[in-house]
């Protein structure tokens, strides 16, 4: 009867244990989906920016033969893009006739576009 006693505790212990340790885990995997999931959205934003960016050099080669600068422009998805011409021989453009740059923005993600003829 008292080796019944001493192991009313270990029951308890030993349940205590596995469930700590089944949190552990769990709380690991899941900070690891949540990085995860920020990424991909981060990634989302860039292709948002991206295609802003492009948008904006797409416009300015329409009107190649006088290219002017483009204040910041709204699209219909969030994006915005801004573009900038400098023509040759100023701020160092070696083109031909025009450096084009064109920056597209999508909540806190930018990315840009450079383009010389």
């Amino acid at each position: 009867m008292s080796n019944d006693k001493s192991q009313h505790g270990t029951s308890l212990y030993l349940a205590l244990m596995i469930v700590g340790v089944l949190l552990s885990i769990s709380f690991g995997i899941s900070a690891i989906f949540l990085e995860r999931a920020q990424t991909l959205k981060d990634i989302g934003y860039s292709v948002l920016a991206f295609y802003g960016a492009d948008t904006g050099i797409e416009k300015i080669l329409l009107d190649r033969t006088n290219p002017v600068s483009i204040t910041e422009t709204f699209l219909s998805n969030g994006a915005s893009y801004q573009v900038i011409v400098t023509p040759t021989g100023s701020d160092g453009c070696a083109a031909a006739n025009f450096c084009i740059k064109s920056i597209g923005k999508y909540k806190e993600t930018n990315r840009a576009i450079e383009i010389s003829y």
